[in-house]
Order: C-alpha cells, then structure tokens, then sequence
C-alpha cells in the first residue's frame, strides 16, 4: 500500500520522475504540463508522438490525513475495470508507485450545463442514468477480486459507508464529536433493513460526470467506491445537485432511472443514505479541522465541515419529523480583536500575487481571516449559550466547552432511543448557532444553501 504523500511531496523531482514515467509508458515526448489548481495534485500533459499531440490526466495523491482508501492504485484498479465492462469512464494508461500517480485518459467536457437547452439536458440525463443504473448492475466479483470490501448482511450493506469510515475517524478524531456520536447511534438503531440488503458497486461520491458538444462524455473521480446500497449513489449525485446542477431536475433524473431498473425509487432510504454520507464527510474531516494539518487546504475543509453539518440537521429532521429550533439572533459584535483582524485582512489584500495558485492560495488565507474575524466577534457568546444549554441538558455545571461537550457525548453514547427527540433539539441549536456564527463568511455561503434533495419532484 503507498503511504498518504503530502501535497507538497510533488517538488520538482517528483515531477520529472512523473514525467519519465509518462514519456517511458506513451513512448512520446512530454511537451506540456499544467498544474491544475486543485486540492489534490492533478495535470493536464501533453504529450508529442509521431508528429501528433495527444493530451493525458495524471492524477496524484490526496496527501494529508483524510483519506479513507489512501492507496491511490485502489482507484486506479477500479476504473480499469470499469472502463473494462464497458462502462463510460477514462481509460487507465499505467501507474505510478513513487510518487502515487495514475495516468490515464483526458476527458473532454465540462461541468457547466448553462449553455444547454432543456431538451439537451434532458437527453444527457437519461444517458447518465442508464449509465450509472447499468454500473449497478455489474457483477460485484470482480470489484472483491480487486480487494473490494462485500459487506455480507442487510446492516452491512446499508451501513457499508459508515464501517469504512470508522477506523478512520476513531484514529484521527482530535475533539469531542457530540453530533457525530449521536448519528453513528441513531444509525445503527434505525438501518433500513426492508431493502433486503441488495448490494451492487457503487461510485459513492456520484454526480461527476461531464458534457461536450450537447453529450454526456464520462463519469470520473472513484476515489471512494465500496459495493453497497446503489442509493448511495442516488442520495450523493441529489447532494451534489444543490451546489453543481447536474442539468436535468433531480426528480427526471430519478424518473430516467426508474426506467432503467425497472422499480420504484424508495425516497425515504434515500434520505438516510443523504444522512449517512453526511455524517460520513464530517467523519473524515474532523481530525483536521479540529487539530489542523500544514499543508491541509483548512479553508476547505472548513467549509465542507460547516455544509455537512447542516445535511446532517435537515436529513435527521426529515427521517425523525423532528422539527429545527428556531434560534435567537447573535447578540452585537464582542471581539477584542477587530481592528488588528480587519488589517490583516487589509494587508493581505495589498500582497501582490503572479501565478494563479499563488492567486487561489492568497484566497484561502483571505478566507481564513474572515473566519476568524467571525470567531473573535461572536465566538464568546456562543460558547456562554451552548454551556447554559448543555448544562441544563445534564443536569450539572461546566467551566469550559471542552468539558461540556465531552460530557454531552459520554451521555449520547449510553443514551436510549426515548432520548433521541430532546438530544437531537440539543445539538441542532448547537450546530445552529455555528452556522449563525459562520454562515455569513465566504466558505459559510455553501452551507446556507444546502437543501435536501428534491427526489420527488
């Protein structure tokens, strides 16, 4: 297994070891590379054979400590079979050990769909679902073969997500996680077990795909495919709508593959695997955002961090018919450090960039300025509500928030399900005044718009 390679483990000589690599399996001479500006290390090369240019992804290592399947050739192995079983994804060239970098096929097409008229749209997305309807058929032996986990039970299959996660987050969990315990609870006491266990190979992170020339080309990104519940997939492409429209509404996407299968959607277990994959994500980005990593893009992670919270909250209130509290406004701005925090901002703004990851980085700071800015402003105020609130709740006082809320999900995990109504109103008025505090910033805009997805129409 390659060990997870930091961003910054692709210098220079990694990239011309990547690029003899590239050169040695195409028997062409690389003429191009770009850098593409992205949280993981990823190119476009070019590449000069017989008097023609053809163009190649390379696509690197996550890096840092997030990953759930860290093997990069795991992936790589995966889409080799795909685009083996006829499925439409990049064909798979060759792979690099040291650094982890696969080689394989540049997809034409974009993500954009504005352009397009309805009935485009429309043609795209009957395409897409039958592709991603026919990926759910394929037989899962050869994926186990590959080293593929097959969960063997209704639980397992419906919870397959959550145990890979698992190992992940009790290792790197680097704070108390109230809500996330009272998922993972909630969870195991509620799996959907009327879906029988009907398992198939699932992409998990769905929605990716992209068009050119009015086509659907590929579906891309397996980074994180298990076998599981194929409403994994339905749950997570209906996520990804809400922030990159995947053309067609969700509700003639869901109609296109219900012709496909042949059987009705089952809308409710699609709202649990939106909670599952919710809770998923902050499972895997926790250990992070709490402890920060150098090198980590922390502005993102605080952002999918902040969004996902808020999945969470609407998709239990959903599944419990358990209403959100309505909050009080945040009292006036308290913080000490305005001022200095508004030069910051000030001079950094001044920095002159020349490149455009210098450019992306320089946002990343700006944005974590703002945040803080948000934390010294509103942050005392907050922890006072959230320690009244949690110490009424238990019964008992707390000097610091770090006791209360380890104290909180001592309680949530040795909880009964008679329970779960008053825990659940608890934690989204916690998690609530965080999207208070943090909404209105840069990275908060994606949570403030997160919706449930429409499956229904």
């Amino acid at each position: 297994m390659t060990a997870p390679t930091a961003l910054n483990v692709y210098d220079d000589a990694a990239v011309a070891r990547i690029t003899a690599f590239v050169e040695r399996e195409t028997g062409g001479k690389v003429v191009g590379l770009e850098r593409l500006v992205r949280w993981r290390p990823s190119w476009f090369v070019d590449v000069e054979s017989a008097g023609a240019v053809r163009r190649f992804h390379l696509r690197g290592d996550r890096g840092g400590d997030v990953s759930i399947f860290p093997d990069l050739k795991r992936e790589a192995d995966i889409i080799a079979l795909l685009h083996g079983q006829g499925l439409p994804v990049p064909e798979v060239h060759a792979y690099l050990a040291d650094p982890p970098c696969i080689l394989m096929e540049a997809i034409a097409g974009t993500r954009d769909f504005s352009g397009l008229d309805a009935a485009t749209k429309s043609a795209i997305g009957r395409v897409y679902m039958r592709a991603v309807a026919g990926m759910h058929r394929l037989p899962v032996e050869p994926f186990v073969e590959a080293g593929v986990h097959l969960p063997e039970s209704a639980e397992g299959v419906a919870l397959v997500g959550l145990d890979a996660y698992m190992d992940h987050y009790v290792r790197t969990k680097s704070r108390p996680e109230p809500l996330i315990e009272f998922v993972i609870v909630w969870m195991r006491r509620n799996v959907p077990r009327h879906r029988g266990g009907r398992a198939g190979f699932i992409q998990f992170d769905s929605g990716q795909y992209l068009v050119d020339d009015g086509a659907m080309t590929k579906l891309y990104d397996f980074e994180f495919s298990m076998i599981g519940d194929p409403l994994f997939d339905i749950a997570t492409m209906g996520m990804r709508n809400s922030y990159e429209p995947l053309g067609a509404p969700l509700p003639e996407l869901v109609r296109y593959y219900e012709e496909a299968t042949g059987e009705p959607l089952d809308h409710a277990a699609v709202v649990f695997y939106v909670l599952q994959f919710s809770v998923l994500g902050t499972m895997q980005f926790t250990g992070t955002v709490g402890e920060p990593v150098p090198g980590d893009p922390h502005s993102v992670y605080l952002m999918f961090d902040l969004s996902l919270r808020r999945s969470i909250l609407l998709a239990l209130s959903a599944l419990m018919a358990a209403p959100l509290p309505e909050l009080p406004p945040l009292g006036r701005d308290a913080g000490d450090n305005g001022p200095l925090l508004a030069k910051l901002a000030d001079t950094l703004a001044t920095l002159p960039v020349e490149t455009e990851a210098a450019r992306a980085h320089k946002v990343q700071v700006a944005e974590l300025v703002e945040w803080v800015r948000r934390a010294d402003s509103h942050g005392a105020d907050v922890i006072a509500r959230n320690l009244a609130d949690v110490s009424a709740f238990l019964k008992r006082p707390f000097g610091t928030w770090g006791e209360a809320s380890a104290a909180l999900e001592a309680h949530i995990k040795v909880a009964g399900p008679a329970e779960d109504a008053a825990i659940f109103t608890l934690l989204a008025a916690l998690e609530g005044r965080r999207l208070q505090v943090f909404g209105p910033t840069a990275l908060g805009v994606a949570a403030m718009h997160v919706v449930l997805p429409d499956t229904r129409g």
